[in-house]
């Protein structure tokens, strides 16, 4: 924890932790003499609770126990997994599953996740049989208090959309303890709202493939809107001299091929921009922009082989650039 002062008894306090397999952040802004302890314990807590209901490393989570579920078995769940599975599963139908969070036992195959014993390139039956047990179609949802459908040998992940929950449930927890200004950073899924103390809004800059920077660094100012960046550039192994991306494509069983470097979604919430960041990436760069640009996404797209058209912006993502 550290404070950076400001304007007159406003300052700028940043808040540090680890989740998810990675970190958080949080800047928020209050008096000099706010107590800072209890609202990191707080943030915690708001991750820790998260990841123990939807991490599938941790073996008594909610979704580690929803995996093991007997077939025709009906499983509660807590409402901010309910609500979460719900989100996803809307994107999976409208992505027409470039997104789908039933992917867990491909995951797994590829070596990625907690069953994986590190990166392998699986044989193509292996493959085919996988690919029997996913399809968001599978997953039915009900009632008060909510269930979910465990139809036989399904597995949930929800890696590519947990983070950004993660981000939404923070800034919920922070208003709620009466922080009005704030930046929310967990591994690189932000959301901001409010102002700093000399008015201005929070700014981020945009993620892009290393070798792939813009001449003109993409800013994003942050008030009441959040961002997330996906992309294959950063998660990627190697065997046999080819180049295998982190990234699954549900439909195809495999690896992600010719797919964006990065791409950068900005949503209303961190929940959506997570899941449409992924889907975006799966779908590749030209089909993800094509979709973008005919939903009306906030979209930006980084091409892996660079060149004069390396960089795509939809209308609504260059709208909100600063100035």
């Amino acid at each position: 924890m550290n404070t950076v002062t400001a304007t007159g008894d406003r300052v700028v306090h940043t808040l540090y932790g680890e989740t998810m397999g990675t970190r958080w952040r949080v800047c928020l802004v209050a008096g000099a003499r706010v107590s800072l302890p209890p609202l990191h314990d707080a943030v915690q807590a708001t991750l820790d609770g998260i990841v123990a209901q939807m991490s599938t490393w941790e073996a008594d989570s909610d979704i580690s126990r929803y995996n093991r579920a007997g077939a025709g078995s009906w499983q509660p769940l807590p409402c901010p997994f309910s609500d979460v599975l719900r989100c996803a599963l809307e994107i999976a139908e409208a992505s027409g599953g470039a997104y789908d969070p039933t992917i867990g036992p491909l995951v797994d195959l590829w070596g990625f996740g907690a069953g994986g014993r590190g990166p392998r390139v699986p044989e193509a039956d292996e493959i085919e049989a996988v690919r029997a047990r996913i399809g968001w179609q599978r997953i039915a949802l009900r009632g008060d208090p909510p269930e979910v459908l465990q139809p036989g040998d399904a597995a949930l992940d929800l890696s590519a959309i947990a983070k950004g929950h993660g981000v939404d449930a923070v800034a919920a927890c922070l208003r709620a303890h009466g922080i009005d200004n704030v930046l929310v950073d967990v591994g690189g899924e932000l959301s901001g709202f409010g102002r700093k103390p000399d008015g201005m809004p929070w700014r981020v800059l945009v993620e892009a493939a290393p070798d792939q920077a813009d001449d003109v660094p993409c800013v994003l100012p942050l008030d009441g809107i959040a961002v997330a960046t996906s992309g294959v550039h950063w998660h990627r192994f190697e065997r046999d001299g080819r180049t295998y991306a982190h990234t699954l494509d549900p439909r195809t069983g495999t690896p992600v091929e010719r797919a964006p470097a990065a791409v950068t979604v900005i949503a209303g919430d961190a929940m959506h921009a997570d899941a449409w960041a992924t889907a975006l990436t799966v779908m590749g760069f030209g089909e993800g922009f094509a979709f973008a640009t005919a939903h009306g996404l906030a979209a930006r797209f980084v091409a892996a082989e660079g060149g004069d058209d390396a960089i795509r912006m939809t209308a609504p993502f260059r709208e909100r650039l600063a100035s």
